[in-house]
């Protein structure tokens, strides 16, 4: 195997941890509306991965730092044609690191709600955004003889794409549901798992959906198990949840996630981005990559970093894995 297909590997791992930690930070920010009743619920769910989101994004700024060394063209393409909606999740992600901090640094009522309405915007926004890009990546772009884009926004919000973001929001609040029920106790806990449930029930339509129209459009033998994998962990998530067994459920679910980005990853090889214009202007894996050196030095870099921040992180979960509930609350300080 040639460095730059090892390059492209790495990279839809590095896609692959990102949905899969940041999906569940993504899903529960979009509780703190759908599931949390007051305000000491609201900290509770902010609580549970007040640990950890941060930590989570590295994966993000790891694939795009790979994706800029590794595979320039891909990177200046994928900017400068998605520039608005990156952009949109750039700001989202700023906001809401600011809002997790912020939010209790003063106790006025307003100055906290107002925190509270920036997690869950700034949450729900890039879980939809993302599935938009990615649908868009998939499906190809306007790309020209010069590897430029030259389509406009409006080409980006088609039927497959949106799809695309709806399953990806859907799925998220689904993993961020389940990752609740496991981690707090009480009511909240209850009411967790039965909003999983019916969040299940909706992933369960969208995604076999949007997976199918990829299948049949791009797909392969290879991308067809990706598929298969993917339907059956969430079928045995929902199963998991209904018996009480939620750690099983979060596995299965995670499962789920890394599955269909592994499907989108497998339907886009040897492609990197597909041009919709013409398939000999498509960037490739060969056409878009760095030189042989420079994936040789970044290789090593990874080798002796990668197994670092795996272990760092791993001990950060191990420290807060223990449930938390309202009685666990503090109350504010006045």
């Amino acid at each position: 195997m040639e460095l730059h297909d090892v390059w492209f590997v790495l990279i839809a791992v590095l896609w692959t941890g990102y949905f899969f930690l940041e999906g569940f930070d993504f899903g529960v920010g979009v509780l703190t509306k759908l599931l949390a009743r007051d305000r000491a619920e609201k900290r509770v769910l902010i609580n549970t991965i007040g640990p950890v989101w941060d930590g989570n994004e590295v994966w993000l700024l790891t694939a795009g730092g790979a994706t800029f060394a590794a595979f320039p063209d891909w990177y200046a393409t994928l900017f400068s044609g998605f520039y608005l909606p990156l952009l949109v999740i750039l700001v989202c992600l700023i906001v809401r690191g600011v809002a997790f901090e912020y939010r209790a640094k003063r106790p006025e009522e307003n100055w906290q709600t107002n925190w509270e309405h920036a997690i869950f915007w700034t949450s729900l926004i890039p879980a939809f955004l993302w599935g938009v890009a990615f649908g868009n990546i998939v499906r190809g772009v306007k790309i020209d003889a010069t590897k430029e884009y030259v389509g406009t926004l409006g080409d980006l919000l088609n039927a497959y794409s949106i799809l695309g973001g709806l399953v990806t929001l859907t799925l998220f609040t689904f993993h961020g549901a389940v990752f609740t029920s496991l981690k707090t106790v009480g009511d909240i806990r209850e009411r967790s798992r039965t909003l999983a449930l019916r969040l299940g029930a909706v992933t369960a339509v969208l995604a076999p959906a949007f997976l199918i129209w990829t299948q049949v459009s791009k797909g392969d033998a290879k991308s067809l198990a990706a598929l298969i994998v993917a339907v059956l962990a969430l079928v045995g998530a929902l199963a998991a949840l209904a018996a009480g067994r939620e750690g099983w459920s979060f596995a299965l679910s995670g499962i789920t996630i890394a599955a269909a980005v592994a499907m989108l990853f497998l339907t886009l090889f040897p492609n990197v981005m597909p041009s919709s214009l013409n398939d000999a202007w498509s960037l490739t894996v060969t056409n878009a990559s760095s030189s042989p050196y420079t994936l040789k030095i970044m290789t090593w870099c990874a080798a002796v970093a990668t197994p670092v921040v795996l272990l760092y992180q791993g001990w950060t979960y191990w420290v807060f894995r223990k449930r938390i509930g309202t009685q666990h609350i503090a109350e504010p300080a006045h």
